[in-house]
Order: structure tokens, then C-alpha cells, then sequence
């Protein structure tokens, strides 16, 4: 898979979070449950300051050293932290070093394929933040999701 490697800076997000792992079978009813609420329930809608129009999907707080734990983030990056409905959170994406991934196509299918041949990679990976980041102006069916993953 093709990257390029980029400097980013630190980032608010507010959102919604869960704590799965790879090995959770209910990995994926968690982690679409989260989007699933986020748009249904307005929460997209009510974040206050959203920076752009994207939508993110922020992977963090990976367990030490086995690094298969992790907390899911629904979320919008903020240029301002607002008070927003009860159960939301704020989070930092980390400033630092970032392989930037493109695809294409049918979103849930494209991020699958994309973290099914990621961890496939030799990429030296901080477990840091690692992002989704949905641009506006797509559809579920021709979506352009932009993958940051933290590297050292």
C-alpha cells in the first residue's frame, strides 16, 4: 500500500467512545454501534466548533505492550471545546510523525480491507493515534477515507 509520511499537530476531537479489542467478538457491533449513535442521535450534528466537515474515527489508549486493547473514538476535530450532550468526550490526537493512507470505495468495506492488509505491513508503528478521517461529499457506497497511523 502506497503513504506518504507527514508531520501533523495536536488535535481536539469530541465524540463518543467505546473500549474493544481485536480480539472482542463483538468488536464490530461496538465500533458501528458508536457510528451508529453518532449520526442517529444527532450527536454529529450538535458538536459545537467542528474544524471541517469530516467525520473521524479515532483508534487510542492501545494497551502496553500487547497493544490489542484499544478505546474507539466517534468524533469531529474541534477548534474549541463546547459542552455538548451528556456521554460525550473529548480526546487529543497527538501531534507527531504519521503515515497518511488514501482509499476508495465502499466505506466499511475499504477500512476493513485497509487494517486487514495494514497489520500485514512492516510499518514501525507508535500505537499512538491512529484515524479515519471520512471526507464530506461522499456516500457509504463512494466514500474517500483518509487512514493516519502513528509511526515513530
Amino acid at each position: 500500500m502506497n503513504y506518504e509520511v507527514i508531520e501533523l499537530a495536536e488535535k481536539k476531537v469530541v465524540g463518543l467512545t467505546a473500549r474493544t479489542s481485536n480480539q472482542d467478538k463483538n468488536m464490530g457491533q461496538i465500533i458501528g454501534g458508536l457510528w451508529q449513535k453518532f449520526y442517529e442521535q444527532g450527536i454529529y450534528q450538535s458538536i459545537a466548533n467542528k474544524v471541517n466537515d469530516c467525520s473521524i474515527g479515532l483508534y487510542s489508549n492501545y494497551r502496553d505492550g500487547v497493544k490489542d486493547a484499544y478505546d474507539v473514538t466517534v468524533c469531529c476535530e474541534v477548534s474549541a471545546v463546547k459542552e455538548g450532550p451528556d456521554g460525550m468526550v473529548v480526546k487529543t490526537i497527538e501531534s507527531g510523525k504519521y503515515a497518511k493512507f488514501i482509499v476508495q470505495g465502499h466505506a466499511q468495506q475499504a477500512v476493513a480491507d485497509f487494517w486487514t492488509r495494514l497489520w500485514g505491513m512492516d510499518l514501525d508503528r507508535r500505537f499512538g493515534s491512529d484515524f479515519e478521517a471520512y471526507q464530506p461529499g461522499g456516500d457509504m457506497e463512494n466514500s474517500e477515507i483518509h487512514l493516519y497511523i502513528s509511526i515513530n
